[in-house]
């Protein structure tokens, strides 16, 4: 696997590019006694800076979470691409009503019966830290196939691509 650590326009792309493609996460935050409370998240947005953007409860975990301690770390996964992410992060909490009204949709509607006025939602922004990825060159079909002639051959093959991603400002 090569080494391909980006930085500027090239990592906010990249992230943007596999959040997007992979949407939902492991969303890992803090529990008091040192282990992680883990579930699964999809984002709203990820902003041209890079921050990523949820809607969640304020009566879950994660958030209660949150306001305890800020920080963060979300699991990404394709695996039938072979696309893989960690996020490590900040999470803050509020209540913007411009961000709920933008990000409201019928599956939103599902988990908020109340609608847009439910005193329960929140808006969490993930400002990233630092984020490390592994990336297939190409898909799994090839993949297998490049195993196996590796294998056969004994020769090495570049399977993918793997980097840290240093946003601007966070360099």
């Amino acid at each position: 696997m090569s080494q391909e650590n980006l930085s500027y326009t090239e990592a906010i792309e990249k992230l943007q590019h596999l959040v997007n493609k992979i949407d939902v996460c492991m969303f890992c935050s803090a529990i008091r006694n040192g282990s992680l409370h883990a579930v699964p998240m999809s984002r709203q947005e990820i902003d041209d800076t890079g921050a990523i953007w949820f809607l969640l409860s304020a009566e879950s975990d994660t958030c209660k979470n949150v306001l305890e301690d800020p920080r963060v770390q979300l699991l990404y996964a394709h695996v039938s691409d072979y696309n893989f992410m960690t996020v490590t992060g900040s999470a803050v909490i509020s209540r913007d009503p411009q961000r709920i009204e933008k990000y409201w949709s019928k599956f939103t509607e599902a988990w908020f019966e109340k609608g847009k006025e439910d005193p329960n939602i929140r808006i969490m922004k993930v400002t990233v830290e630092d984020a490390h990825y592994w990336d297939n060159k190409a898909n799994k079909l090839v993949t297998f196939l490049k195993l196996a002639a590796s294998a056969v051959t004994g020769s090495k093959l570049d399977m993918g691509r793997e980097g840290d991603i240093d946003l601007p400002g966070n360099a």
